[in-house]
């Protein structure tokens, strides 16, 4: 199931921050929670699984899905043609929960999730309540008129940074999704290569 405790905690046990507020704890704990962290972030072998799980897990979280889920889209990643890591990323990026963080709509994918779930965000004008909807190209992705004075939305969009397979207006609150992102424009941290190795096994 998805990951619904502390962000702080999760992101100290996988190594990098998922909210804000993680990052700056992190600067004072830079090492895995518990009694043990801090010997866990001096040893140094770490087998192959490990890595390769580790890598899956961060990525996982990122995106805050859950291992079926995830798994799900590996499999579709395999079976499109190209590399099946830009495939997975892909398809990721192209959740409407995604879109919505990174158009600048939302500070953390936590706060995506819940916006789509409570029907504040519109897909090409009509409600989609479906984290996972799959938007495409020339999709416009925009937050609903009477949400739009909402304090969430407006510092979300007065700080944004959208990607560059998107274009946000402030104005109207919405996003376009301009064209296919290709890997070095998706800011996820992870060794791609080594999921596909996990799942390779």
């Amino acid at each position: 199931m998805k990951y619904n405790g502390p962000k702080v905690k999760l992101s100290r046990s996988i190594g990098i921050p998922l909210t804000a507020k993680a990052a700056k704890v992190m600067q004072r704990k830079p090492h895995p929670p518990g009694q043990h962290g801090r010997a866990q972030a001096i040893r140094r072998k770490v087998s192959d699984y490990k890595r390769q799980l580790l890598e899956k897990q961060k990525l996982r979280a990122q995106y805050n899905i859950n291992e079926r889920q995830f798994k799900n889209y590996f499999q579709k990643a395999q079976q499109a043609p190209g590399l099946t890591g830009d495939n997975l990323l892909r398809m990721l990026e192209f959740r409407l929960d995604a879109v919505v963080l990174r158009g600048g709509l939302a500070r953390t994918i936590y706060a995506a999730r819940q916006y789509v779930s409570h029907k504040h965000i519109l897909v090409n004008g009509k409600s989609v309540n479906i984290s996972s909807y799959g938007v495409k190209v020339g999709d416009v992705i925009s937050v609903r008129e009477k949400s739009r004075k909402v304090a969430c939305f407006l510092a979300a969009t007065e700080e944004a940074q959208p990607v560059p397979y998107l274009t946000l207006d402030k104005e109207t609150f919405t996003v376009t999704v301009t064209s296919e992102p290709q890997r070095d424009e998706i800011p996820v941290i992870a060794d791609m290569s080594q999921i596909v190795e996990f799942y390779s096994r």
